[in-house]
Parts: C-alpha cells; sequence; structure tokens
C-alpha cells in the first residue's frame, strides 16, 4: 500500500492581489477534500469526476493505516471514505475521528460497493453524513459533496460567529470588572484621604484580607470580591465631619501610651473624645454600610456588611451592634484583624507606627477579645505573606 499527496497547482490559485471571492459556492470550491480508497484507480476516477465540477484541492491517501494521521494533519474540510479497506476499514477510522474532539466535525461520505444494514446502522451511529454507491455516478456524487459542504462552511461560520462573541463577552466583562475596581479604589481612597491618609491603608487591608480568604480555602472568585469589598470597610468616615474625623486628642502624653497598648482602632479612637462625640464616630459602620447597601450587587452587598460590622469584638464588647462570635460575619471578622494590625504599624496623624513586633504580640494578647482565635491564627501562619503586603504598599512621602 502507498500514500499520495496532491496539492491545488499554484495556477488554479487567485493571482496576488485579486480580490477574495466571498460567495458560498466559491469557498466550498475552494474546500480540501480527502479521499481514502485503498484502489488508486477508484481515487482518480473521484476526483476527476469533482474536478470538472471545479474542486482543485484533494489529497489522497490509499494506505489506510495513515488515514486517521492525515486527517488530523491536513484538517481536510470533507473526506470521501471507502468502508471496505484491509488493515483498517473505514468504520475504524470513522470510530477513530469521532473519538478525537478535533475532528469529529469533518464530514465524512462513505463510499462503498455494497454494504449491509449493520454496517450501514454503525457507520451513521458514528457520525457518517451519507452513502454513495460504487461505482459513482457524478450526477450523485457532485451534489451530495455540494451539500455537504456548504453544511460544514455555515456550521463553520457559526461556530466563528459563537467564538467572536465569547470573545467579545470576555473582553466586556473584563472591562466592566476593571470600571468596577476602579470605582472602589476611588470611594475607598477618597474617605481615607479625609483621614489624612495616602490611600495605601484600604489597599494593604484588602491584600491583607485576601490572604486570609486564600488560606481558608474560599474559591479564588470570592477570595477577588473580599479583597475589593474590604477596601470599603471605612467608606462611612465621608459621613464624619472634621472636628471629629482629624480629631487629635490620643496625641496627647499618656494617652497615647494607653493607645499603644492596645490593638483595638475603635478603642484609641473612641476613649479620649466626648460622650457624643463617640456616639457620632461609631455611626461611621452605619453610614458606610448604607453607602455601599446596593441590593442588585453582590460586590456592594458584602462591603456594607464588612463596613457595618469590622468593629464587632469577638467576645461581643465591639459595636454598633454588639454582635459575638460567629454572629459576626467572616468577612467582617477577617477585615477587623486586617484593619487593626494596618492601623497599629502605619504612621497616623496621631501616632507613629508601632514596630511589627510589638503589634502582633499586642494582637495575640487580644485573642478571644477583639478577634475570632482560628483567622487570627491562619492570619499568623500567612505572615510572611502579609509583611511582603505590607512592603510592597507601604505609604510614600507626599
Amino acid at each position: 500500500m502507498s500514500s499520495s499527496t496532491t496539492n491545488t497547482p499554484d495556477q488554479a490559485r487567485p493571482p496576488a492581489g485579486t480580490p477574495e471571492k466571498t460567495g458560498v459556492t466559491d469557498s466550498v470550491h475552494n474546500s480540501r477534500i480527502m479521499i481514502v480508497d485503498d484502489e488508486q484507480f477508484n481515487i482518480l476516477v473521484v476526483r476527476r469526476f469533482l474536478e470538472l465540477d471545479g474542486y482543485s484541492d484533494f489529497i489522497s491517501v490509499t494506505d489506510s493505516t495513515k488515514a486517521t494521521d492525515k486527517i488530523r494533519s491536513e484538517k481536510p474540510d470533507l473526506v470521501l471514505l471507502d468502508i471496505m479497506m484491509p488493515e483498517v476499514s473505514g468504520i475504524d477510522i470513522l470510530r477513530a475521528l469521532k473519538a478525537d474532539e478535533s475532528l469529529r466535525q469533518i464530514p465524512v461520505l462513505v463510499l462503498t460497493a455494497s454494504v449491509d444494514a449493520e454496517t450501514k446502522k454503525q457507520a451513521l451511529d458514528l457520525r457518517a453524513m451519507d452513502f454513495l454507491a460504487k461505482p459513482v455516478d457524478p450526477n450523485d456524487l457532485v451534489p451530495r459533496v455540494r451539500n455537504a459542504l456548504i453544511t460544514k462552511f455555515y456550521q463553520d461560520r457559526l461556530t466563528s460567529h459563537a467564538e467572536e462573541l465569547e470573545i467579545q463577552v470576555q473582553r466586556r466583562t473584563a472591562e466592566l470588572a476593571h470600571s468596577r475596581q476602579q470605582v472602589v479604589h476611588c470611594l475607598a481612597r477618597a474617605a481615607e484621604y479625609r483621614d489624612n491618609d495616602t490611600g495605601m491603608h484600604v489597599v494593604r487591608v484588602g491584600k491583607y484580607v485576601g490572604v486570609i480568604a486564600r488560606a481558608l480555602g474560599f474559591a479564588a472568585s470570592r477570595v477577588e470580591m473580599i479583597e475589593l469589598a474590604s477596601q470599603l470597610h471605612d467608606v462611612g468616615k465621608i459621613g464624619l465631619p472634621d472636628s471629629i474625623l482629624l480629631h487629635n486628642g490620643p496625641l496627647h502624653g499618656d494617652q497615647r501610651q494607653y493607645m499603644q497598648r492596645h490593638c483595638a482602632v475603635g478603642k484609641r479612637i473612641l476613649e479620649p473624645m466626648s460622650a457624643s462625640d463617640v456616639e457620632l464616630l461609631r455611626s461611621h459602620t452605619r453610614m458606610g454600610a448604607e453607602i455601599a447597601f446596593v441590593p442588585t450587587s453582590p460586590l456592594l452587598m458584602l462591603a456594607s456588611r464588612i463596613a457595618q460590622t469590622h468593629h464587632e469584638w469577638w467576645d461581643g464588647t465591639g459595636y454598633p451592634l454588639g454582635l459575638a462570635g460567629d454572629d459576626i460575619p467572616v468577612e467582617g471578622r477577617m477585615t477587623a484583624i486586617a484593619d487593626v494590625f494596618d492601623a497599629l504599624s502605619s504612621r497616623r496623624p496621631y501616632k507613629e507606627p508601632i514596630p511589627r513586633e510589638t503589634c502582633f504580640e499586642m494582637m495575640r494578647e487580644n485573642r478571644e477579645t477583639q478577634f475570632d482565635p482560628k483567622l487570627l491564627k491562619v492570619f499568623f501562619e500567612n505572615v510572611d505573606e502579609i509583611v511582603d503586603i505590607q512592603l510592597q504598599f507601604m505609604e510614600t512621602a507626599v
């Protein structure tokens, strides 16, 4: 047995500069047709009939053992396949094509002198399109080949259109996700700038929360959403007057020392203030929740929940709701850890940054009082990544 390949002669192709033909008929006649038959004479006959109708791109295979590999490498638009061949039959080839995802859409017309009902059923079950009897009648061959190629032409068009739509959907989705991130960043940083902050605080807090969420095994999509939503944890600062937000009371004498002994940001800010000021500052969690609350947006619903609960304490002594333990949403508990660490370790208008190890010691002291002990354990188990984020997103001089 031998195998031969004949490609379209150069003179049969349009000369350089000729406008590309776009009609279905022209596309069909430019199709590549593979003929698989162990008899060379049969191949020549079929090819001649098709050439007279305008086809010119052929691949001929007489060795059936090489047919599947040839189909895989050449990707013809149509296969004319003999059934009764030695070593590897047409049924074997059909079975191989059906098993290969990249080949199963290639249409196959079966050429056969005779076929029993069972073999015919097998071929059709294996996605053969039609049967052509030998000796081949050109009045039967040509229209069936044309119909098979037209069907493939439109299938390819549909597939290509679907792929283009998918690409456009992915691109648009990415654009919307990027726009959403930018809006969140702008809103979060607006709140931080009101507090004389560069805005990197919210970025770091989001990154720290992402570390904890990933370590807990959350799905990547949920980690991304939590990381973004947690950046809005202090958005309620936008609703506070400067006289409260920029209060410098904690910087006086022993008050500063008292502040550094505790890792609760709320305690540090609230202790030096009057009762009315305390109540107003506490209200920033409610305002933040109201600002972020949008029932149709999972992201903003999550941000609202975080804004409302990130000052709650594990032992129930936090604010504004006095929630305790697992009643505090896990996102709020994670953000509380991230927020306190960043507040302790960062420079603020009323304090210098606290050394990292001192921050860690202060946070450990508040295990099971302010912080969920299991989440705090996860935080410390991933402290190297936390420190990397702290260094990467450290404040820059203004």
